[in-house]
């Protein structure tokens, strides 16, 4: 059997990390979703600016716009958002068939309004009817105002993809004002059953800096690199368990609310020395989403091996983290460092997507 359609019969949807014309336009994205199963796609600042530096289908549409009296970022919006579009139509039989699991799509806010809570509630709305699709996400970075913003979009009906998240207590903020959107929500007497958010938890970057710090400490120490984004996983999953499974959510479950999923993302491996799968093989099990890159949705393709592996070794992982703590390594910190500087890049990608439509 096809490996991402394995993956799929264990609960967890696969979603491709990338959007084009390109893609759409040729057939491609058609391809995944058909033959392969792919369910959802996810995009970001970065995606956005490769695609459109890369000119195809774009160019005669940049000379339109470039020719109308508006900013920089409304052309952007101009052309990314029939992107959205066609790739939400091209998805809504899953969306359909799924009754609003699976078969979404998902667009950012921008960037520059990561610190800026109404500023962000105002355009996640925007963009919301902008594309003007029931299986649209729009993308809210999990900064102090955007966990703000998170809550109040959800209590208006908004479906969102928290971004940059790389720490449990990330997430679990995240949770927490997820269920509280949901129980202002049903307070006000609004359906919460058309409402759907994942939790992008954001993997290799993990590593990538834990290791680095790894590297410089003794053997013992040194032979904790490669584990820590997959320990974490695995105890987030754990707290998705508990929170989402008890009673805590239990009313709310009764009225139609569905769980926040945990999303896998940043998960193509930046170290070679690695399986170009770790960040898929061992975090396979139900309610989840991982979202890959090309290169890795074809390695799953290829070689995967395909298990229900996301409740294994949680001792494992419970011990990994406090073999962290130990040598002085406060995940909390890391994730805070990393989100600054995720921001960052987005930030950076953003701010080119705007020079190549000023």
């Amino acid at each position: 059997m096809n490996r991402l359609l394995e993956v799929r019969q264990l609960g967890q949807q696969i979603w491709l990390d990338n959007l084009s014309r390109s893609l759409i336009r040729d057939g491609h994205l058609a391809r995944f979703v058909q033959e392969n199963g792919v369910a959802g796609v996810t995009t970001n600042p970065a995606i956005f600016q490769k695609a459109i530096a890369g000119g195809r289908y774009y160019e005669d549409d940049l000379a339109r716009l470039k020719a109308e009296p508006i900013d920089a970022e409304a052309r952007y919006e101009q052309l990314v958002i029939p992107d959205v579009q066609a790739a939400c139509d091209l998805l809504h039989a899953t969306w359909s068939e799924s009754q609003g699991e699976a078969g979404y799509v998902s667009l950012e806010v921008s960037p520059s309004l990561a610190h800026d809570e109404d500023g962000t509630v105002a355009a996640a709305h925007r963009l919301h009817a902008a594309v003007a699709r029931d299986n649209v996400l729009i993308k809210v970075p999990a900064t102090p105002a955007g966990v703000r913003a998170i809550e109040r979009l959800i209590a208006d009906g908004i479906s969102v993809n928290v971004t940059l998240l790389f720490s449990l207590a990330q997430t679990d903020a995240v949770a927490a004002a997820y269920v509280r959107g949901l129980s202002a929500r049903a307070a006000a007497g609004q359906p919460v059953t058309g409402v759907f958010s994942v939790a992008s938890l954001f993997l290799s970057r993990v590593d990538t800096l834990v290791d680095s710090r790894l590297d410089d400490m003794d053997d013992g120490a040194r032979e904790l690199r490669g584990g820590t984004a997959v320990a974490m996983a695995r105890l987030a999953y754990q707290a998705y368990r508990n929170r989402f499974h008890g009673g805590e959510f239990a009313a709310l479950r009764a009225q139609g609310a569905r769980p926040q999923y945990l999303l896998w993302a940043s998960t193509g491996t930046k170290n070679p020395a690695y399986s170009d799968l770790l960040y898929v093989e061992p975090l396979i099990g139900p309610e989840t989403v991982n979202t890959l890159p090309d290169a890795t949705l074809a390695a799953l393709l290829d070689h995967g091996r395909i298990h229900a592996t996301l409740e294994s070794n949680v001792v494992g992982a419970q011990a990994h983290l406090s073999g962290l703590a130990q040598r002085g390594i406060d995940l909390s910190t890391v994730g805070e460092a990393l989100q600054t500087a995720g921001l960052s890049q987005f930030e950076t990608a953003f701010a080119d997507l705007l020079k190549a439509t000023a």
